[in-house]
Formats: structure tokens, sequence, C-alpha cells
């Protein structure tokens, strides 16, 4: 068999994650990460057990926005596959340069990836196809906005329209902090161009869970779903972040409530693509509020989830490479697709000051102590070489994932991981999953 090459866009823990579940396919024999970090390089090591990868992975200084740059190194490489890992280059028409040029590509289009690069498309859209959201209106008029705030009188969060990386939401408690929101994201423009408009919408009420589901254009089949934990600080307190913290499954998610997601919002969502002309291939995100009324779209990510890839990967039986190409030619089953049992669960380890202002450059020490345990791994986000060693370079800086045959063995062995890594003001939070232990 021919060994297949791909290639992943991105530089994350996602795409660290993405390359490593793809070197383990018995298809795949050389894995390319365009830029990647410090993590993403690792030699052939056909004998893997564990979580340890199989085929080689190789960076490329090609960035994730260089959308000319990425179809000439696909091109060069003779690339059979390339997997798309963040949301920007998705919504600049990365998908569409590799389509129109021939090469397989995994992602969504852009039409199709406005569900995430716009927060009011996406609602306009779920209003249309009678998907469960909450209500909201959409403005570009800053004095119409807090006019809009002044008539309503349930809680609201607010949204910068477009892409934030991640913290483009303001949860508010009264109407002063909504009025401080609306300034934050129109006037003070905390999140530049991404708040041009506002959405403001009801606060919804219950416990979150994410769904991922690969869709192939026709259909969506689910993910296992995963909880990840938003906010900074433990007990759910702090700013809003990327993510500090996912583990799966979620206990009080079961198969009857996935189905339920999965006829009431996941499938209307690739039955309106479709009729609209702009079929959805890739990966579909939603963020859902279990509410007293059902599953609850909050919003929709248009590609894996960070960190919830690092929660749920490691427990994918199937060859990932051979759903991806099952995606990308338009015959997805849920017979591609199978699971371990157990559990996994991932501890993002930050910058001091993350998610506000944070310093890089800061030396990572530890990380021998977890690479390639039989039952852990770490997966790098915000690093970068130095020298001989490896240095911060963003705020999430990098992640445990520990698999188990439940989850609180699953808990605590990343904890154990994460304990064996150091670098100066590293923050983690110490009650991820706590709860249902």
């Amino acid at each position: 068999m021919t060994q297949k090459k791909v290639l992943v866009v991105g530089s994350g823990g996602r795409e660290h994650t993405l390359a490593w579940a793809l070197s383990r396919s018995p298809q795949v024999g050389q894995v390319y990460v365009a830029p990647g970090n410090a993590g993403t390089e690792w030699p052939a090591n056909l004998n893997s057990t564990g979580l340890q990868p199989r085929a080689s992975s190789q960076n490329v200084a090609v960035g994730s926005d260089d959308i000319a740059g990425l179809v000439e190194l696909a091109r060069r490489e003779a690339i059979d596959l390339t997997v798309v890992g963040p949301e920007a280059p998705l919504a600049a028409g990365l998908v569409d340069a590799f389509q129109a040029a021939r090469l397989p590509v995994f992602g969504p289009t852009q039409q199709a990836a406005r569900l995430e690069a716009s927060k009011a498309f996406a609602k306009d859209f779920m209003k249309q196809h009678n998907i469960p959201t909450g209500a909201y209106a959409v403005f570009d008029d800053y004095e119409a906005a807090l006019g809009y705030l002044d008539s309503v009188e349930h809680q609201v969060v607010v949204k910068a329209d477009g892409l934030a990386a991640g913290k483009g939401v303001l949860i508010c408690d009264d109407i002063e902090q909504a009025r401080a929101a609306v300034d934050t994201v129109m006037v003070e423009r905390a999140f530049g161009a991404a708040g041009q408009s506002v959405v403001i919408e009801e606060r919804l009420v219950g416990p979150e869970i994410s769904i991922l589901a690969w869709c192939d254009g026709r259909q969506a089949v689910p993910i296992i779903p995963a909880r990840d934990h938003k906010r900074a600080y433990d007990n759910d307190q702090g700013p809003n972040t990327g993510g500090m913290g996912a583990f799966t499954p979620a206990p009080d998610v079961d198969g009857a409530l996935v189905a339920e997601a999965h006829q009431t919002i996941l499938q209307p969502v690739m039955d309106g693509m479709a009729a609209q002309g702009t079929p959805y291939v890739g990966i579909l995100y939603a963020g859902l509020m279990l509410t007293a009324n059902g599953p609850t779209v909050l919003e929709f990510n248009c590609r894996f989830g960070d960190p919830e890839t690092q929660a749920v990967l490691p427990l994918l039986e199937s060859d990932i490479y051979e759903i991806f190409q099952a995606c990308v030619a338009g015959r997805l089953t849920e017979s591609n697709i199978a699971w371990q049992p157990g559990a996994c669960a991932t501890i993002v380890m930050a910058s001091p000051g993350y998610p506000d202002n944070y310093p890089k450059g800061l030396l990572i020490s530890g990380l021998e102590a977890v690479a390639w345990q039989e039952d852990a791994i770490v997966f790098h986000a915000g690093t970068v070489r130095s020298g001989e060693g490896v240095v911060t370079a963003g705020g999430r800086v990098l992640a445990v994932s520990a698999v188990g045959d439940e989850l609180a063995q699953a808990l605590g062995r990343a904890y154990a991981g994460v304990e064996q890594i150091q670098f100066e003001g590293a923050h983690y939070r110490q009650d991820i999953g706590r709860i249902y232990q």
C-alpha cells in the first residue's frame, strides 16, 4: 500500500492533535504541519505502542494565512489530503483555493464557514431553519444596541459578530455589565474588526456541552461529546478563555440526548446548508446549552474545538485518514467510525496573565517526563524551539491528555503529567471534571 502524505494547517494544540492522530493511521507515511509548533515534529516509529505516533511529522515554514503558499506546498509535495485546523483560513477561503486547484482538502468552503465567521449569519440561519437557539438582535449602530438593552428584561450575552479567537463573548449579569460589554466591543474595539457588528442574545441557563460531528455535505455523524471549561479559574470564575480543559465522556449526556441534538440541530444544519447551495463538508462544532426545553445552540464552530480535540481523538479507534477521505468523497456513514471505551481528560497549562497580556519566551522543563507515555501525551499549543530547549510563545502553552478506564483515572493521570511540567508562572485549573469524579 502506497503511504499517503498529509498536510495539517495550523500551529496550535488542535493541530498537534490532528497531526498525531493522522500519524497513527497505517495509510499515512508522512505528516507535514504548516507552520506547526515545537511539538509537531517527530521521527517515524513503525513499532509504536500506547499513544505514540507511527509516521513521522515535519514542520514547514508556511503560515496558515498564506493561502497561495499552502497551495504551492501541497502541489510540490504531492499531498494526498490537507486538513485545515483553525477558523481564520477557512473564513478566508483556503478550501475554495484548494478545490480550485483540484487538491483534496477537508474543511468547509468560505460560504459554509460563515456559520462561525459571522455570529449574525449563524443566528439568522438558525431562525430560518427552526434550529433551537436563544432570542437575539444584531446591531451595527452603537446607540441602537444600547436602546435594545433598555428594552429587554432577560440577562444577555454580548458577542462580537466576527472571528475573535474564542474571546469575543461577554456574559453579563445586569444592564450595567451589558452596556460596558457593548462599549468593549463597539467603542473600544477590543476584538478589532470582529466588533463592527454586535449580537446581543438571551443568556441561557443550564449545563454546557460540545457536540462535534463529521460532515460530508449530506449528513452529519456525531463525535463522542466532550465538555470543556471556558473560564480561566477554578469554580468557573474569571474571564472566558479559549478553553482550560476538557473531558469525555460527559456522564450527564447520554445517547438519547446526542440523538436529539442530531435530529434537531446537526442534520438540519446539513440540510439547510445544502438547500442554500453551500453543502457543508468538514467538522461542525455545536456549542450547546442543555436547557429545560432541550439542547439549544450557543454557537457554531466550523472546525475541531480546542481543547475538545485533545480529549476526543485519543479515544478514536477507527482510521482518521479514512474518515477524512469519506467526508471529502461524500460517502460518510456511521460504520466508518468506532470509539474505544473509557475516558480521556485534557488539562491546559497557560501562561501567567492569560487570557489578558502574558509574557513569552519562558523556558519549559519536564516535557520529556511525560512525552509518549502509554496513557498520557503532551499536545503543544503556544510553544517554539529556542536552541536546545522549548519556550512559551502563546497564552495557552500546552495540554496534557490522558486516557483511563474511567474519568477519575484519566483525570488523575492527566494531572500527574501536568505536575511534571514547569515554566515560570504556569497556570492551570485544578478542578477540570471534578464534579463528576
